[in-house]
Formats: structure tokens, C-alpha cells, sequence
């Protein structure tokens, strides 16, 4: 049987008021249809609910033990189908799983972190490895914040540009492609590492390249950033990398920096979340303050 749940709202006036007519009064209803609405609460439960003892009406035994519960779910109904609350950070309790490549988390990971904890210290952070793109763990609300190269096609899944990085070639120190002009023709006869989870020994880069009739030598492929930013500090090999994310890696191992030979666009910085949060206010907070904490690294330097 399908239940109106409507009822509920009739059976707590009914029984906060304990007449017909002062429970019509209370949800602005006729007498006539709230009459008809005890009727079908009496056939839906099996019970009087309201008896009449002299001019007045009393609940029956079943009524007196279901009436605070009647009530505490109507209130609760009320709440879930209420405008949100103003957001209390001071009081949020929650953990947020946030995916981000490597050098993102790298760079800003500690400012994000600290920033959430000042304004919101009931709040956890799980920073995520970055496993690739898997749009379904955005579904199944296994991550709530995502970074990307890419805007999302998807029509459930939202994004948000929040910056854009050029690409630089970073080298030991006294690297022989320190001295002179870096040419395209140079760069390409380097030998070369690539950062891939998955191991892969392309990337764009060998795209561009080709268009020259050029092929560069890739040695291998790091799992993360800060694995073949070290490996560069110490061998001859060349990574390629996005200048602001990896800016104080690379200055923290001393290492120099050239310019890319090539005529690449700006590689993009994206946030993606999944459609569900979109009124989420808490989870609308932890967008802000993310995309703050990412836009400070494009933040031209302040001059000393």
C-alpha cells in the first residue's frame, strides 16, 4: 500500500492539538479535510487515534506512544526540506577526499591543508594520489574534489578553470643544455624522462616534436614529479614540466630552468567535482578556498 506521507504532518497536529478543528486551524486547512484526514489515518493504522470523551477528543493508547516519535519525524522532514542553514565552519564536521596530480598536492598541498584547519577545524582532508582519470570515483562521491588538464565533457560532472601553466625544461645545474641557445634540435637529442603513472614514454611533447621531423630519446618514465625532478638533479636526463606547480620543487633541489623550445600552448588547471555538491555549501567552501590556494601559485612574485 502506498502511504501519503503528508499524513504524518496531520497525525502531529492532530495529536499536539487533540481536536479536529484546532489541527485544521494549526496547518491552514478546513475542518472537512482534516475530518478526512484522520479518517484515512484511522484506516492506515488500524486505531481511533482520537477518541471523543464528552465535548472533548482524547488520544487512544497507541496515539500516546507514537506521538513523540510522530512529532520527531515531521520536525526532521522539515529540516531535510528547508532552504541550508548559513554554513557554521566552526562547527563542520566532515572529511573531504581531494584528488590531485602529484605536483599540484606538492606545491599547494600544505597551504590548502592549513587553510581548511584555520577556518574549519572539525574538517579532514584526505589528499589523494592522483591514479588517473576516473570519473566514476567522482560519481560514487569516493573523491569531492578533483584536479584535470582537461574540462569535463561529461554533462554530471562540473568544472572549474582555475589556472594555467607554461611549460619549462628543468636540468642540473651545469647540464650541457645550460650553455647557449636552447634550440629545438638540442632539446630533441637530449636524453629525456617522462612522468606517467602508467609508465607511458609519450606524451605531447613527442607530438609537437614530430611536427619539427624531430624524435627525442626517452630513457625512462618517473611515476611522479618529485621522483624526476630528484632524478634530474642528478643525472643528465631532461623533464618537462609546468613551470608555477613545480616552481619550488625544482628550487628546493636547486634545480635551472629553460625554456621549452616549442610552441606549445599553456597547459590548463582544472578543479572537477560531481553535480551532487553543486548546493552543497560546505563542499562549495572547500571549492573556494581550493581554487584560492591553486590561483596563488600564478600569482605574479611580489617584489622583495
Amino acid at each position: 500500500m502506498q502511504l501519503d506521507l503528508n499524513l504524518l504532518t496531520a497525525l502531529d497536529a492532530l495529536l499536539e492539538e487533540g481536536s479536529v478543528a484546532g489541527a485544521a486551524a494549526r496547518l491552514h486547512v478546513t475542518a472537512p479535510a482534516m475530518s478526512r484526514s484522520l479518517g484515512r489515518l484511522r484506516k492506515v493504522t488500524g486505531d481511533q487515534i482520537l477518541v471523543r470523551t464528552g465535548r472533548s477528543m482524547v488520544p487512544t493508547t497507541r496515539a500516546l506512544t507514537m506521538r513523540a516519535q510522530v512529532h520527531a519525524l515531521v520536525q526532521q522532514a522539515h529540516h531535510l526540506l528547508s532552504p541550508q542553514e548559513e554554513l557554521d565552519l566552526a562547527a563542520l564536521d566532515r572529511v573531504f577526499t581531494v584528488r590531485w596530480h602529484d605536483a599540484l598536492t606538492t606545491a599547494c598541498g600544505t597551504a590548502l591543508t592549513t587553510a581548511v584547519h584555520r577556518q574549519a577545524p572539525g574538517v579532514r582532508l584526505r589528499l589523494s594520489a592522483e591514479p588517473g582519470t576516473d570519473d566514476a570515483e567522482l560519481r560514487r562521491g569516493e573523491v569531492d574534489l578533483e584536479s584535470g588538464s582537461s574540462a569535463s565533457t561529461l554533462p554530471d560532472i562540473r568544472h572549474r578553470l582555475v589556472g594555467s601553466d607554461r611549460l619549462v625544461v628543468a636540468v642540473r645545474p651545469d647540464h650541457p643544455l645550460t650553455e647557449g641557445r636552447l634550440s629545438t634540435e638540442r632539446y630533441a637529442a637530449a636524453e629525456h624522462l617522462t612522468v606517467s603513472r602508467r609508465g607511458s614514454l609519450r606524451d605531447p611533447i613527442d607530438d609537437a616534436l614530430a611536427t619539427h621531423g624531430l624524435q627525442r630519446h626517452v630513457v625512462a618514465a618517473g611515476p611522479t614529479a618529485a621522483f624526476a625532478l630528484r632524478l634530474a638533479r642528478h643525472t643528465d636526463l631532461v623533464v618537462t614540466l609546468p613551470d608555477a606547480v613545480t616552481r619550488a620543487a625544482r628550487e628546493q633541489l636547486g634545480l635551472a630552468t629553460l625554456p621549452l623550445p616549442l610552441p606549445l600552448p599553456e597547459v590548463p588547471l582544472y578543479l572537477l567535482w560531481h553535480q551532487r555538491y553543486d548546493d552543497d555549501r560546505a563542499h562549495a567552501w572547500l571549492r573556494d578556498l581550493a581554487t584560492e590556494t591553486v590561483q596563488a601559485l600564478f600569482a605574479p612574485p611580489t617584489a622583495s
